[in-house]
């Protein structure tokens, strides 16, 4: 950060919206981390005889990885009732701020 000199936001976001985000990214850098030129360098015979299968290929599985990523963060977000837990901590935290001791 920049040292607090300018306004405050009005509402900073939830936990539940500042894990989604972490997810987002993780899953940019992810692909990222995946991307086409790695790919093609380890199927570089394939990629030669077919490069538009390939790309295929290539495409079809990044999607799916994406997908299945994303069902298993949903799925673990709602066993352990992760958004309910966020919004107790965000009420926590916000009724911590009119206190002096600690709000556990």
């Amino acid at each position: 950060g920049a040292g607090g000199g300018g306004p405050a936001p009005a509402e900073p976001p939830g936990r539940a919206q500042v894990f989604a985000t972490v997810v987002d990214t993780f899953l940019e850098k992810l692909v990222a981390a995946g991307s086409y030129q790695r790919f093609v360098n380890c199927y570089r015979c394939f990629y030669k005889l077919q490069p538009q299968l390939t790309k295929s290929i290539y495409d079809q599985f990044i999607s799916q990885l994406q997908t299945s990523i994303k069902e298993e963060i949903q799925e673990v977000k709602n066993e352990g009732n992760l958004e309910g837990l966020f919004s107790s901590l965000d009420k926590i935290v916000e009724e911590a701020k009119d206190r002096e001791e600690p709000a556990w």
